[in-house]
């Protein structure tokens, strides 16, 4: 019996996830001589670079992963959303995702589950046996449920996220340690629970891989002062991934994957800057800092990650655009969209995405009517403080990618071909040999 066996009353098949935020399949594919633990899962098993979602945003995606549904129908799209016929903008959190989670389905069906560091996932499920939330909670002692699991993750100085403000600095010392120290804690809390709670799915969500990824992802690509820091964090995340796999029971499938790709930044797109200066985006005053201060002449604007809203006449407060004009003001805006060239010559956009074909459901109505995907190296960003420059850099030398997530399904069966995020709930539920209506997803089991 491996280390998290325990006597169970049933002999149902269990799934144990976990998630690697933003890590890209073809860096792992690249070094599968070094992270000999994912390699052996790919080798036993099955794996493949997958696609991400639109827009490729962990707020958006995690709760397209957990439930298999496209953003029209979680209501989710990004880190900021815009309220129903206001200008007013707010975070999405956990309570605001309206399909239903995995772990719901597993409660629903009489199973238990446990779920930890979860983005999107604030406040807490009481539903489930246990739930530590993620990405976006305010402090562990309002992010765990029960209550002796705050005492117990305070105990072993755990973190919901590393500290990002620390990638800031030119010196990467403090945020790498940051990043292990993180790393190190969630992993203790996880092995933990593995091994105590009488689970039959367990969910859970390494985050720390996409931090390092924003501050040192050039530093790997392009040979500079942190690489060989970027690739030993990652060997630890293998040998800790290896070491739970080798101590799960034999009724336990371990699937691992990540919710988008990752890839360089070259350069920061402040869309609503070049909004401006092509003649879409008017504010009230110079004085202005968010969505609400724009004009009743603006006739577009951009929320991140590349989402573009035409300021639709009877949809938005202020509308100035008719609704007979918003086709061809929206085709405008695609072409211009389309040919927008950076610095460098590259054009920004791989692909201009209408809403018609990347979001259905209850909650077309904030869907944004475009979505930018870029080529890799640009970053699409959407503040409304303006920016002298449309084209500029921060801190952050790594973004987000569409393509080239990860998954890896310790199945030798699971059949990873044109697959994107949608059809990972699914496939836990078929691996866990739970009743479902395929219907009700937007993606399709894999084994």
């Amino acid at each position: 019996m491996g280390l998290f066996d325990k006597l169970r009353g049933d002999d149902k098949p269990r799934v144990a996830f976990f998630g690697i935020d933003g890590v890209p399949y073809s860096f792992l594919e690249d070094h599968f001589d070094e992270f000999e633990h994912l390699a052996a899962l790919a080798e036993e098993g099955s794996s493949g670079a997958i696609d991400s979602i639109v827009p490729p945003e962990s707020s958006a995606c995690w709760p397209s992963l957990t439930t298999g549904v496209n953003p029209g129908k979680t209501g989710v799209y990004g880190f900021q959303d815009r309220e129903v016929g206001s200008y007013d903008t707010y975070v999405p959190m956990g309570r605001d995702v309206q399909a239903t989670r995995i772990w719901d389905r597993v409660h629903d069906a009489g199973r238990d589950a446990t779920v930890m560091n979860v983005p999107v996932t604030f406040p807490p499920q009481r539903n489930v046996q246990r739930m530590v939330s993620g990405f976006l909670s305010p402090s562990i002692d309002k992010a765990a449920y029960p209550d002796e699991l705050r005492d117990y993750l305070q105990s072993i100085d755990y973190k919901l996220d590393a500290n990002p403000k620390l990638g800031h600095d030119e010196d990467k010392s403090e945020f790498i340690e940051d990043a292990h120290k993180t790393l190190d804690a969630r992993y203790e809390a996880f092995k933990h629970y593995l091994q105590q709670d009488d689970w039959d799915l367990f969910f859970g969500v390494f985050m720390t891989t996409d931090r390092v990824n924003h501050f040192l992802f050039k530093h790997y690509e392009e040979d500079m002062e942190y690489k060989d820091e970027f690739v030993e964090f990652y060997r630890k995340v293998d040998r800790y991934l290896g070491e739970i796999r080798q101590n799960l029971p034999d009724d336990v499938t371990m699937m691992v994957a990540s919710d988008h790709g990752f890839t360089t930044l070259d350069y920061e797109v402040h869309f609503n800057q070049w909004l401006a200066d092509e003649g879409w985006l008017s504010f009230e005053d110079d004085d202005h800092e968010d969505l609400g201060d724009i004009s009743e002449d603006a006739e577009a604007y951009s929320l991140i990650p590349g989402r573009f809203y035409i300021n639709l006449e009877g949809r938005e407060p202020r509308g100035s655009v008719p609704e007979s004009e918003y086709e061809a003001k929206r085709d405008q805006l695609k072409e211009a969209l389309e040919n927008l060239k950076g610095p460098n010559g590259r054009k920004v956009c791989d692909r201009v995405v209408e809403k018609e074909e990347a979001f259905h459901g209850d909650h077309e109505d904030i869907a944004p009517d475009l979505v930018a995907i870029p080529n890799h190296g640009f970053d699409l960003k959407a503040g409304f403080k303006g920016h002298d420059d449309v084209f500029g850099q921060g801190p952050r030398n790594g973004m987000h990618s569409f393509d080239n997530a990860s998954l890896f399904v310790d199945d030798p069966d699971a059949t990873i071909r044109d697959v994107d995020l949608y059809d990972i709930a699914p496939t836990i539920l078929d691996l866990m040999e739970m009743e479902y209506d395929a219907g009700e997803f937007d993606g399709k089991s894999l084994v």
